[in-house]
């Protein structure tokens, strides 16, 4: 259902794609990926290299494309860019200023596979973001593909200072020695890291592979030391631990090292870190062919270092609802590890996605995820994600010969904890609190106390980022941080254990409140995205806070009373109606239990309630008396525009009398936009009551008043809905027998409402004009799609509006997604009920 839903809709689906720049290609002594063994690598780098009809080097802009390298160069500096973005945009340069069409970058991107276009335009939305402010340079030319749309200049291959590793061994049978083991498993899920990572050392002689414990350093780092092996004369070398005193100074090694082509590994640093740093150093010093890989929680903050964050392992998102999922490095992993405890270990879909949500839920960290794999013959896949909130309990049993911090999911985070000092250790557990992601004044703001000073706090989450115990997101502009799930789980043991919780709690509602707050009188002034761009991410310390505040034990009500109202617009925009709906309710029980008397407060929360029962299908009598509360407080404060949105809450309900509310409406909007919806609230009354001309009248002059998106978030926001003309309009046409003008304007309602991103937009917008229009019109394979479109819609947001039309609607449909015909259809539309269906009501 969701790829035709992306193609209905045109949205792609969000799911994450792998991360990588492939292998550098070859050219004279340089390392090439396709040198290397590991096959996986091969696959990369194998179609591309050999059909390019590009230069050696061509630039647009601040990029340069080196198709052979398949790298690009944002001024100089490697991009973060996938293996298929970068095919998607050698495609289109080679194209040369021509449309090229989806099936063709299909066909050349996933060649001889068969996949669904909103993976193409995944990977296109991935290239804009890498190309960031010169995004336009890719076009999409609508029904027919994408168009490069930059100045494309060839330029020299030269300037290059990518240093070589030296020629691959002649005779394969006389490969350098080393002390690497070999790999007795296969590395899953990290193709394009190795690829990076041959990359970088081809490039520079000290590299760092950092990242949580458990996230697979040292096993990236043995692949890497393997496969590059051969480009060194004199070997690889492994070092663990560094235990250097007497004669093993860091001088004595460096000279003995001297002069040497070869690899050194330093596996596992973090807990020598001078040590490291200073042994680098000296080493490199020390001559011009030696080169380090080193792995450590922590950067070395050596000379010459370059930092190669290890990610988790891709993992689907909770969006993905098709494809293939063993794509996704998480997911094959655990099937390997389940499958070499139980070979009959063979799960169906529905057990695929129960291991997906297993997988988001630890991060995509391999070591949790091959403890979480090797229980499932003993408590099954379902006993595991039953269990995952005492995972520290779970997830043990590792390997008898795994070093001890490997042995449990609570050794390695106890290993890294350990290396803390005492304010790293404070702040850490103190940022538990977080939910979600957080800002730096957030962190500041919580975690900082009477007596530590705010630079303190910077300083220690500085240090906890580069110690891998504190993630950042964002695109380096505005840095915001966040605890992995695992991470802040182990975090909140130590914070309970401090007897810190409750006070750390309160402040994290209190300061959650002052900001939403602030979102509250800035959500009409300023754009949708931008505002959501900003407050969106909070919605999970949102929950957080609300249920701290509400907790029976401690919590304090006024400031979840407080934070719930103040919270309705971002529940609003996500559409989270059920979620708003029960956060209100509770606050309103709380309000009443405590006897305070707000009339502000209560009104917000009345007019919440009201609108998130209509949208849910509550009881009418529950919306009526909500919304006359409203209409009573707004009247007594003052409120105009709450009275306004008590209006429209009671005309959305009232068949009898909603002319005489809508003209009460019109008579007190004094903004242009708000008589805009008078004269629509006044076209749809007329419609109701069967006065087609009057109806039509009102609603072609708010069109023509009408501009698509100007007033569409204050709708949204104060009457939850964007009241678009068009949606009445339509079916005024469609009566007064002109259907091919019905069906057009339906059609640009659909598009607007895409447009506009609001769920329940879309769903009225479909429920009450595009699937009727469609099916009256005789046009059943559009209705098909429509229909889809809004089933999976209104049940992903439980939106009634969805369900008021579309299941009577899909009840009306065989087995085979054929539909009975147009008068059971039109029966059921035009009754509002599933009870003249014969099918409907399963006769």
């Amino acid at each position: 259902m969701a790829s035709r839903t992306a193609r209905v809709l045109g949205r792609g689906l969000e799911r994450p794609g792998y991360s990588a720049k492939a292998a550098a290609a070859a050219h004279g002594p340089r390392l090439s990926a396709k040198n290397l063994k590991f096959p996986q690598l091969r696959g990369i780098v194998g179609g591309m290299l050999a059909g390019s009809g590009l230069p050696a080097s061509v630039g647009f802009g601040r990029f340069r494309v080196l198709p052979h390298r398949r790298e690009l160069l944002v001024d100089g500096q490697p991009a973060k860019l996938g293996g298929r973005a970068f095919d998607i945009l050698l495609a289109l340069i080679e194209a040369r200023g021509a449309v090229v069409s989806k099936k063709a970058l299909m066909a050349r991107v996933w060649a001889g596979r068969l996949v669904e276009e909103n993976n193409l335009q995944s990977h296109i939305s991935a290239l804009r973001a890498a190309l960031g402010p010169e995004r336009e340079a890719i076009r999409t030319v609508s029904g027919r593909g994408y168009q490069f749309v930059g100045e494309i200049l060839a330029l020299p291959e030269g300037g290059d200072d990518r240093a070589s590793l030296g020629p691959k061994a002649a005779d394969p049978g006389a490969l350098p020695p080393t002390n690497v083991p070999e790999p007795v498993s296969e590395l899953i899920g990290r193709e394009d890291e190795l690829a990076e990572v041959v990359n970088l050392m081809g490039a520079h002689r000290l590299v760092t592979l950092t990242g949580a414990g458990g996230i697979g350093k040292t096993r990236l780092a043995v692949a890497l030391a393997r496969e590059l092996r051969p480009h060194f004369a004199d070997g690889v070398a492994a070092a663990v631990g560094l235990e250097l005193g007497g004669e093993a100074s860091v001088q004595n090694v460096a000279q003995r090292l001297a002069g040497r082509r070869l690899l050194l590994v330093l596996d596992t640093c973090e807990h020598v870190i001078e040590i490291a740093a200073s042994m680098a150093e000296a080493a490199l010093g020390a001559g011009p062919e030696l080169r380090i890989l080193a792995t450590s929680r922590e950067l070395l903050k050596a000379e010459g270092e370059w930092v190669y964050p290890v990610s988790p392992l891709a993992v689907p998102t909770a969006e993905v609802e098709q494809g293939d999922f063993v794509e996704y490095g998480a997911i094959r992993l655990f099937l390997e590890r389940a499958r070499a405890a139980n070979p009959r270990f063979a799960p169906d879909r529905p057990l695929v996605e129960l291991i997906a949500a297993i997988c988001r839920r630890l991060d995509g960290i391999p070591l949790a995820i091959e403890l979480a794999a090797a229980r499932a013959s003993a408590l099954g896949v379902e006993g595991i994600a039953a269990r995952l909130d005492d995972r520290f309990h779970l997830l043990t049993g590792g390997k008898r010969t795994a070093l001890p911090r490997h042995q449990t999911l609570r050794a390695t985070l106890d290993w890294s904890y350990e290396l803390l000092t005492e304010p790293e250790r404070v702040i850490l557990r103190r940022l538990a609190v977080f939910a979600g992601p957080f800002s730096l004044e957030a962190a500041t703001a919580v975690a900082a106390d009477p007596e530590t000073e705010l630079a303190s706090v910077v300083e220690n989450l500085a240090s906890l980022v580069m110690k891998s115990l504190v993630t950042t997101e964002g695109d380096g502009a505005v840095a915001r941080y966040r605890l992995l799930d695992t991470t802040r789980a182990y975090a909140t043991e130590k914070l309970d254990e401090s007897g810190q919780r409750d006070s750390l709690g309160g402040r994290h509602a209190e300061y959650y409140r002052d900001v939403f707050e602030r979102a509250e009188t800035e959500v009409l002034a300023r754009p949708a995205s931008e505002w959501l761009a900003d407050y969106a991410p909070e919605i999970d310390n949102l929950r957080s806070a609300l249920d701290w505040a509400f907790s029976p034990h401690g919590g304090d009500v006024s400031v979840g009373i407080a934070l719930t109202a103040a919270a309705v617009p971002l529940w609003v925009y996500l559409s989270l109606v059920d979620e708003c709906r029960r956060r209100v309710e509770r606050a309103l029980t709380a309000l009443v239990a405590a006897a305070r008397s707000d009339a502000c407060l209560e009104m917000k929360l009345q007019a919440a309630l009201g609108e998130s029962l209509r949208q849910v299908g509550g009881a009418v009598t529950e919306m009526e008396s909500a919304w006359t509360r409203t209409l009573e407080l707004a009247k007594g404060t003052g409120n105009v525009d709450y009275e306004l949105r008590a209006l429209v809450g009671l005309w959305m309900f009232r068949d009898q009398g909603s002319l005489a509310l809508a003209r009460q409406f019109a008579a007190g909007a004094k903004t242009p936009a708000d008589r805009l919806i008078g004269d629509q609230m006044i076209g749809h009354s007329y419609f109701i009551q069967g006065n087609q001309s009057s109806a039509r009248r009102h609603l072609e002059r708010a069109i023509a008043n009408h501009v698509p998106g100007a007033f569409a978030g204050s709708a949204i926001i104060r009457f939850q809905l964007d009241h678009d003309p068009m949606r009445s309009l339509a079916r005024v046409l469609w009566l007064q027998g002109l259907p091919e003008q019905a069906m057009c304007m339906a059609e640009r309602l659909v598009e607007r409402a895409k447009a506009q991103d609001h769920a329940y937009s879309l769903c009225s917008s479909l429920a009450l004009a595009a699937c009727p229009i469609a099916l009256w019109t005789g046009n059943f394979h559009l209705a098909e799609q429509y229909i889809e479109v809004l089933h999976e819609t209104s049940n992903r947001y439980a939106l009634i509006s969805g369900m008021l039309s579309a299941a009577p609607i899909g009840a009306c449909f065989s087995p085979s997604g054929e539909i009975c015909g147009p008068n059971c259809l039109s029966c059921v539309l035009l009754s509002r009920s599933a009870g003249s269906c014969p099918r409907a009501i399963g006769y």
